[in-house]
């Protein structure tokens, strides 16, 4: 399952499906007030998890909060402030067991070839994939090295495969992918995972390939049980494919 698998890093020092408020675990999700990210904050809630969620949308991502009782700060996780924000919102709750980096940008759309690829576009979604990740990863990484915590980076299949149209995002995926291998490397006390969960019925996909194609995708909500898996067994840090 794993293309690149390492030693499992020791497993964390808190139960994932714990018995008491006590023992919950904690963890922070971007990206959470719609699509793969709200199916995995409601999985999780159902796990036990206490949770801190973030997105743009200030109205669904309240709603998503009223549903899991997280702890809700809408935000762009580009900015540096915010993600201090988030940074110490995990920490009151006692530190973070796992770090779900969701928020994604497509890029310029309709998908450009690179030749014609709009460059404020490219850096913006480096930023958001690719900068913004790893410095919430450099914001939360003392707490998850003392819980022997996790990180989840979510990829694509354009990180690895050359889509016309895709050059942009793919990039980016690729750039987060190799990202996250040096971690592992880097930080053997934690779990890395870099995930390609597959096409979803997301606004993402629907602003990519249109309503109709992006509409024969698989729901996130059918998508989420396998992450929750994957954290549950904790393999090895390593490149996974859904």
């Amino acid at each position: 399952m794993a293309d690149d698998p390492r030693t499992p890093a020791p497993p964390p020092s808190t139960d994932t499906a714990p018995h008491s408020a006590a023992a919950a675990p904690t963890a922070l999700v971007t990206g959470a007030s719609r699509g793969l990210g709200l199916a995995l904050t409601r999985a999780l809630a159902a796990e036990g998890w206490r949770l801190v969620i973030t997105a743009r949308g200030a109205a669904d991502l309240a709603e998503a909060a009223r549903e899991t009782g997280a702890t809700a700060l809408a935000g762009d996780v580009t900015d540096p402030a915010h993600r201090a924000r988030l940074a110490e919102a995990a920490h009151e709750l006692g530190g973070l067991d796992l770090l779900v980096n969701n928020a994604s940008t497509l890029g310029a759309v309709p998908l450009p070839p690179l030749a014609a690829y709009p460059l404020d576009a490219l850096a913006d979604a480096l930023a958001a994939n690719v900068v913004a990740p790893l410095a919430l990863i450099q914001a939360t990484l003392r707490g998850l090295r003392e819980r022997r915590g996790a990180v989840v980076n979510i990829s694509s299949d354009a990180a690895v495969g050359a889509y016309e149209g895709w050059g942009g995002y793919g990039l980016s995926k690729a750039a987060l992918d190799h990202l996250s291998s040096v971690l592992a490397v880097e930080e053997p006390d934690i779990a890395v995972w870099w995930v390609d969960p597959g096409e979803m019925r997301t606004r993402m996909l629907a602003d990519a390939l249109g309503e109709e194609e992006a509409a024969q995708a698989a729901d996130p909500a059918a998508v989420a049980p396998f992450l929750v898996d994957l954290i549950k067994r904790r393999p090895g840090s390593g490149r996974v494919i859904r």
